[in-house]
């Protein structure tokens, strides 16, 4: 469990095709993602406009890719959310796939 920067607790939990992200119980925003031949495709995350401008996707993104590693996955950036996130996380490129 993490804050995000109002300091609610943030939840996130793997759900079949996509990380979902909670703050309160109520889910707020998701990655998701398809697996296919040991790569992990990020191709859309979304945090709803009521929530934005909190890092709820920079934790959501941060545990989806966590666990992608943790899955022994590598990872495809096709959601530019996604791409930002691991050009500003280097520890990721040596996981990481062009589109």
């Amino acid at each position: 469990m993490s804050t995000d920067k109002t300091g609610a607790e943030t939840t996130v939990v793997s759900e079949p095709g996509r990380f979902a992200i909670a703050v309160d119980g109520q889910t707020v925003g998701f990655a998701e993602y398809t697996d296919r031949d040991g790569r992990r495709t990020f191709p859309h995350t979304e945090v709803g406009t009521e929530f934005q401008g909190r890092g709820l996707a920079t934790i959501l993104v941060g545990e989806a890719l966590n666990a992608t590693r943790e899955a022994d996955l590598r990872i495809v950036p096709a959601c530019s959310m996604v791409a930002d996130y691991v050009d500003k996380h280097p520890e990721y490129a040596d996981i990481t796939d062009p589109i």
